[in-house]
């Protein structure tokens, strides 16, 4: 089977030394990171539409936005049945809307557009923007694109959050259709960090039913904590209960939901009041939930200040996938996540794994290669449906030349079952740095408040290769068919 190896990249940079850096971020945890995207979009206003966009090449990378402004928290899906259709999605540092990527022809070339946003709510001044992008294809080739509405009121801060879920039949060329759902007044209960998944296995009851996992931050009660939204008409509607423990304090980030291979839903999340990574699973589609588990302890609760990413800090959440292929791994679950080495100065990337669907799991270790003195983080955690072959993307510190962790490559590491792993590859082609402009510190090019974002994926290798995000503007290198 040929494979075509795919970077989807977004601009790193590096951040403030070591000696400067907060040792553990708190920050994040009051306000959100989008307050630091409305204060900046307030003063200096928003970067002009481009309209619709097409992609260029240079040195074998394609450059997926080319535009003029920087995108991060990039994400990109293939259609199984038909892998050269890609779609992709990533925040606009510098604008209002999500955009939205597609191609036809195994990432060769790109078409980018807006996504749409609901008008704004009373007692706004129509400020209001998306954010965090996640996309998943269906059986039948619909591609749904999930994101959050933030809607802030005359620079008093957010008047609100809504789920959105946008719909496709043409491969992303076109959303026609959008649900908006979920809204939350105020910033004391804000929807934060969606991801979807569909159910893409032919036998299953649940066949086709979309599933989306965000963490409402300030639980407690029903309206707290872990939200699953379930969708069986085709992101028409959404029902949602909550798959944490509803009776606990809700203190949940980066809730993702996976699919096993006889339809098992199921979802983990960054329990940070814990300090621990939760996890819960479905046998009904959604409708119910068993009592919420642990996958492993960890020791950074929430995010962590490393060189690289020192301002916005490195977010700690999951990021899982099962097994569904016909190999001798079927069923398998594999969790992965940022904690400290024993060092406890440098991160790195853990994975647990459970073989009586996540009943219990396997004790932690660190992926791929074992390089002392360097940070990885913003991992992602793929497994492809024909193979079982499990790839973990991150970035990684390893080549930095300034002698402070501040310059970063992306990385993939690859396993047969989440033990073993070959030499990890080198997806990049330049270091990236998300702390100064060829020396210049502070750099105005620079969004010290963003960064590197909070996360970057999926890694596929159905027919596909890693995803990543590198400097400045959305990238897609094509190594070729292998």
């Amino acid at each position: 089977m040929k494979t075509i190896h795919l970077l989807l990249s977004f601009a790193v940079a590096t951040v403030a030394g070591a000696s400067s850096a907060r040792a553990q971020s708190t920050l994040s945890q009051n306000k959100p990171t989008w307050w630091d995207k409305y204060q900046l979009l307030s003063k200096s206003g928003s970067d002009p539409a481009p309209g619709a966009t097409g992609s260029a090449t240079a040195d074998g990378n394609v450059d997926v936005s080319d535009e003029c402004g920087p995108q991060s928290e990039t994400y990109i899906t293939l259609n199984p049945p038909r892998p050269r259709i890609l779609a992709a999605g990533a925040n606009e540092i510098f604008r209002l809307p999500m955009r939205r990527y597609f191609s036809s022809d195994g990432g060769a070339s790109w078409g980018g557009v807006d996504l749409p946003l609901p008008p704004a709510r009373q007692g706004s001044n129509d400020t209001r923007f998306g954010s965090d992008p996640s996309l998943a294809f269906d059986t039948r080739g619909n591609l749904y694109y999930s994101y959050i509405v933030v809607f802030f009121g005359n620079g008093s801060g957010v008047n609100g959050t809504e789920m959105a879920v946008a719909r496709s039949t043409d491969g992303g060329r076109t959303y026609p259709s959008v649900t908006y759902f979920s809204f939350e007044t105020g910033s004391s209960r804000f929807n934060d960090k969606p991801m979807v998944t569909a159910d893409t296995n032919a036998k299953s009851l649940f066949r086709d039913n979309v599933y989306v996992a965000w963490d409402a931050a300030v639980g407690g009660t029903s309206a707290g904590g872990v939200r699953v939204g379930r969708s069986s008409d085709n992101g028409a509607s959404f029902s949602v209960n909550r798959a944490d423990d509803p009776k606990g304090p809700g203190k949940a980030i980066g809730a993702v939901p996976f699919v096993g291979p006889g339809g098992e839903l199921y979802v983990a999340w960054n329990d940070y009041k814990a300090n621990t990574i939760g996890f819960n699973r479905s046998f009904d589609g959604a409708a119910t939930w068993g009592a919420a588990s642990v996958v492993a302890g960890k020791r950074i609760p929430f995010d962590i200040a490393i060189p690289a990413e020192s301002f916005r800090g490195a977010l700690v959440y999951a990021a899982c996938d099962a097994d569904r292929s016909s190999g001798p791994h079927r069923g398998r679950l594999y969790c992965s996540w940022l904690d400290l080495n024993d060092d406890a100065v440098t991160t790195n990337i853990f994975l647990s794994f459970s073989d009586d669907r996540g009943a219990s799991w396997s004790a932690p270790a660190p992926v791929g290669d074992r390089v002392a003195g360097v940070d990885r983080f913003n991992q992602w955690l793929s497994v492809d449906p024909v193979t079982g072959q499990v790839d973990v993307a991150f970035y990684d510190t390893r080549n930095d030349t300034t002698g402070s962790r501040y310059q970063t490559d992306y990385y993939l590491a690859r396993s047969s079952d989440g033990v073993s792993w070959l030499a990890d590859a080198r997806v990049s082609d330049a270091s990236s740095n998300e702390h100064d402009c060829g020396g210049t510190f502070p750099c105005s090019a620079i969004n010290y408040g963003n960064q590197q974002g909070d996360y970057e994926g999926p890694a596929w290798r159905i027919r596909s290769g890693p995803t990543a995000a590198a400097s400045r503007s959305l990238r897609l290198a094509a190594a070729g068919p292998s």
